[in-house]
């Protein structure tokens, strides 16, 4: 049997300022941004499945997420699109064949959105 169990616990997000960034990311997800920031520097998102955690103390103008490399899902790639426009969200591609767009947040990580 294999010791490393293949499943992604916990994706980390560098953020320059960790209340900013909860806040925004509460925003977005529609979830309340009340939750408690662990060390003055972590804030685990109540997410479904994989879990994010924001990251200020791993942040810096280098290591800021160039591509992205996961996806938040949703069932209306159209909606979500308007959604994230109507948020003032920096989106770095139209809706790509009529199933993803990717953007960033505001740190400049880049970040997708695809159809689940």
């Amino acid at each position: 049997m294999n010791p490393i169990v293949n499943q992604v616990g916990t994706i980390f997000i560098p953020v320059s300022n960790i209340e900013k960034a909860r806040k925004w990311y509460c925003d977005i997800l529609g979830l309340p941004a009340d939750g408690e920031i662990l060390f003055d520097h972590l804030y685990i998102l109540p997410m479904k499945g994989t879990g994010i955690v924001l990251d200020s103390k791993i942040y810096s103008e280098d290591n800021r997420i160039k591509i992205p490399l996961f996806h938040l899902n949703t069932s209306d790639i159209e909606e979500a699109y308007e959604f994230m426009k109507s948020k003032n969200v920096e989106l770095t591609t139209e809706i790509q064949h009529n199933h993803w767009f990717n953007f960033k947040d505001p740190d400049g990580n880049h970040l997708m959105v695809c159809n689940c």
